[in-house]
């Protein structure tokens, strides 16, 4: 028999924490901090603590006092299988069930633990085995690989460069609200015009020549990719 936490997850909520905890070192490169896990999960730091003390117990993470808390191999591929789950669910809500972008993360969080390995194997066979949801991330393999991710956030970027959406951050429906409203989706491409360093708004021309100025809080949230290469004997301005 496979190993339970193999099968099904420990509980939702110490499945809620494990892949907090691997988004914000995804995001950090390093620990995930008490106060990072508390802000994202909308919890005290005590209770934070405690789960900490918990799932170290478990040999799920390694937690170190004042720095944070680091996954485990075992951890890490708890965590990739709720990644996987809760990211097909979101293709299979915007593709068959009539949802909007905006909605399809709240729904998934919701509808992540109910499911078996099972039940995503045969929902990732049913939507053609996608490798990106609808936001652009990528979807973990059935055997825990993740695709390698070069983009980088858009307040990264450089005045004249060509870049590629290549996903957006999915936890502020709002922001999807604009985001969409404006076609500014994965896939699209647009030239960077301007990067203001006294308030970090970037402002960019899609392919319509259509303008935005979009805000640090915007541009940290959108992640895009470098085509520049393909135009820059053209020249930029």
């Amino acid at each position: 028999m496979s190993d339970p936490v193999e099968s099904r997850s420990p509980s939702s909520s110490v499945g809620d924490y494990l892949k907090a905890i691997w988004e914000l070192a995804v995001d950090s490169g390093d620990a995930a901090s008490t106060k990072g896990v508390a802000e994202r999960l909308s919890v005290s730091a005590a209770s934070v603590s405690n789960m900490f003390a918990r799932l170290q117990e478990m040999g799920l993470v390694e937690h170190e006092r004042y720095r944070g808390a680091t996954l485990t191999e075992r951890g890490r591929s708890e965590a990739l299988r709720l990644v996987r789950r809760h990211r097909l669910i979101e293709t299979f809500l915007l593709e068959h069930l009539g949802y909007d972008w905006q909605e399809v993360h709240g729904e998934a969080e919701r509808l992540e633990h109910a499911v078996s390995d099972a039940f995503t194997d045969r929902l990732s066979a049913f939507l053609g085995n996608p490798d990106h949801d609808p936001h652009g991330d990528p979807i973990p393999s059935a055997e825990g690989v993740l695709a390698a991710d070069d983009s980088f956030p858009l307040s990264q970027a450089v005045a004249g460069r060509r870049l590629r959406i290549s996903k957006v951050r999915d936890e502020d429906a709002a922001m999807l609200d604009y985001f969409g409203d404006r076609n500014l989706v994965p896939g699209r491409l647009l030239t960077v015009r301007e990067v203001r360093a006294i308030d970090g708004v970037v402002i960019v021309e899609d392919e319509e020549r259509e303008i935005y100025a979009l805000g640090e809080p915007l541009a940290r949230s959108m992640f895009v990719r470098d085509e520049s290469s393909v135009s820059d004997g053209e020249g930029a301005s």
